[in-house]
């Protein structure tokens, strides 16, 4: 029987290469004309342990993980009976282990999934310099049914820099695997790929970040390594090279945001990346920006909290302090990226934002997002009127006005050295010249201003990815986005309507826009990963909401399946 979509997992304990032969299986599929979508997920030592590469391969786009896990090959089983929640395999499904490597934890037996040994460490061991992993990619990619000269092309492209003796072993190792399938019980095949014209991409939600913020012109970044966002920075490094930018790796957060402000106050658009902790630290410095109205874009890969939390691990805890975590009244951009793909044209956005408002922006990704890796269509070129409102030398006898009132709240930016345009740069509140003030007068007015160039601003479309019709709405945002938009697939293709909206811009908030989008809708589901609702009560605190809601949260690591939303839905069908 051919299917349209497989899901595998590869397990082991880290260094055995359950990640790497999930990533190369990806390449193969992608190479290939499939889609693919790889998550991983590892213990809370973060390197060594357990590690859990979990694929999916499809002929359609893909957004989010299936409800289940058709094969589970494990090369050991060191600890993964505790990654069993994350992990639900199909009752039809297929679990392969190697005899040599103890038992099969029953937690993976209770799903009713069929046993199955196969010694791949055995049969690795049979090839001069062999690896269980590629005994292992052979028979995964056997039972998929991907080709055996994309594996050939794969190898070639990921191990010729390690010799030939290492690529010649790893291709044996492929052989055998591809032949050990033979005693193995059958699985449903992938349907044939709908062949595209144009070459897909493979790249992670940290790459697709990094790329939209060169896109939108940032060439200064100083950042922190802190998980899961020390990719965006690891990609950024060379490529900002490329085109002229700088990165710098500093002592902590905090110099990072400050060395962010300081290089656009001296106009180059700037960047850090940071995780959940990383924030924390930076809002003092990021209301500093709302006040001297300088533009960063801060990234925020989200992940498990409070405090030091689940470095390793998903989550949308951070949208509070997003939204609410800076002190006094401090307007500023909040924007959230809804697929790896949408990373770039999110932080491309966001750069744009930032430099047209002078405000600070925070993007937030997830660990699901940042760390994912997929095949996916080519992105378009998304291009920005991007300018930065500078100021001239003022005339003969004229005093420089930094911030000035303006209609739209915008006003003209020196760069420094700018000819009778010097000001005070800094978190005091201050006049119209840039003199700081405590009069009444002065901060009703900056107040003001700062409120009102977020306010009036027109962001378009972009602010919402709205998608069908109907009086039944999902009402999401991040990486979320994906389950739901499987839900909502499958809900119409069982003949009925339903509406969904992914928020992309939080704040400042559209109340007019978002009324005019649910008009109409009698029921909506909040689906969000959070442990208090945050999402939910930001909707009813912004927006005016259907007199039917309810809501679909959990905390992380688990992700939210579609099948959970669908089963929300029934109730209303």
């Amino acid at each position: 029987m051919e299917v349209n979509s497989l899901s595998i997992i590869v397990a082991g304990s880290g260094g055995a290469g359950a990640i790497s032969t999930g990533t190369l299986l990806l390449n193969a599929a992608g190479l290939g004309g499939w889609y693919a979508y790889l998550t991983r997920s590892v213990g809370a030592q973060i390197r060594g342990g357990e590690a859990v590469a979990q694929l999916r391969i499809s002929r359609e786009r893909l957004a989010s993980h299936d409800d289940h896990f058709h094969v589970l090959l494990a090369l050991d089983w060191k600890n993964l009976g505790k990654f069993a929640s994350e992990m639900p395999l199909a009752a039809n499904g297929l679990i392969i282990g190697d005899p040599d490597q103890g038992e099969a934890p029953s937690e993976f037996l209770a799903s009713g999934a069929r046993l199955a040994w196969l010694p791949m460490k055995q049969l690795a061991q049979t090839i001069p310099g062999g690896r269980p992993n590629m005994v292992a990619m052979g028979v995964l990619a056997g039972l998929l049914g991907l080709p055996h000269p994309l594996l050939d092309t794969v190898l070639e492209k990921e191990l010729a820099h390690k010799g030939a003796t290492a690529l010649a072993a790893s291709r044996a190792a492929v052989k055998l695997g591809l032949e050990a399938i033979a005693s193995l019980p059958p699985i449903a095949r992938l349907a044939a790929p709908q062949m595209s014209t144009e070459p897909r991409w493979t790249i992670t939600g940290n790459q697709a970040t990094g790329l939209g913020a060169i896109r939108g012109g940032v060439r200064f970044v100083a950042a922190y390594p802190i998980t899961p966002a020390t990719e965006v920075l690891e990609w950024m490094a060379p490529a900002l090279e490329e085109v002229g930018g700088v990165l710098v790796q500093v002592e902590d957060e905090l110099a990072a945001i400050n060395q962010i402000i300081g290089a656009s106050y001296g106009g180059t658009p700037s960047l850090t990346a940071t995780a959940g902790p990383g924030l924390a630290l930076m809002t003092e410095s990021i209301g500093l920006a709302v006040a001297s109205e300088t533009p960063i874009v801060v990234v925020d890969v989200m992940r498990g909290g409070p405090s030091t939390g689940i470095p390793a691990k998903s989550e949308q805890a951070d949208l509070n302090i997003a939204l609410y975590g800076l002190h006094g009244d401090a307007p500023h951009l909040v924007l959230a990226a809804n697929s790896v793909q949408d990373c770039i044209f999110t932080t491309q956005w966001a750069v744009h934002l930032a430099e047209t408002l002078q405000a600070p922006a925070i993007v937030l990704s997830d660990q699901a997002l940042g760390q994912t890796r997929a095949v996916i269509d080519r992105p378009p070129e998304t291009i920005f009127s991007t300018k930065r409102l500078t100021a001239e030398p003022p005339a003969t006898g004229a005093k420089y006005r930094r911030y000035t009132v303006t209609e739209t709240g915008v006003s003209p930016m020196a760069i420094p050295g700018t000819p009778g345009c010097q000001y005070t740069a800094d978190g005091l509140e201050h006049s119209e010249t840039a003199v700081p003030s405590s009069l009444a007068v002065d901060h009703q007015r900056q107040l003001d201003k700062r409120e009102r160039k977020l306010g009036c601003y027109d962001y378009g479309d972009a602010w919402a990815d709205v998608e069908g019709d109907g009086t039944l709405a999902l009402i999401t945002w991040g990486s979320c986005t994906g389950a739901a938009r499987e839900a909502a697939r499958i809900w119409r293709e069982e003949g009925r309507q339903i509406k969904l909206v992914s928020l992309r811009l939080l704040a400042p908030t559209q109340p007019d826009k978002f009324a005019s989008l649910l008009d109409g809708v009698q029921h909506a589901l909040v689906i969000e990963q959070t442990h208090s609702r945050q999402f939910l009560r930001y909707l009813q605190a912004h927006y005016p909401l259907p007199s039917q809601v309810e809501c679909l949260n959990r905390p992380g690591p688990l992700p939210i399946r579609s099948s959970e939303i669908l089963g929300k839905l029934a109730k209303w069908k």
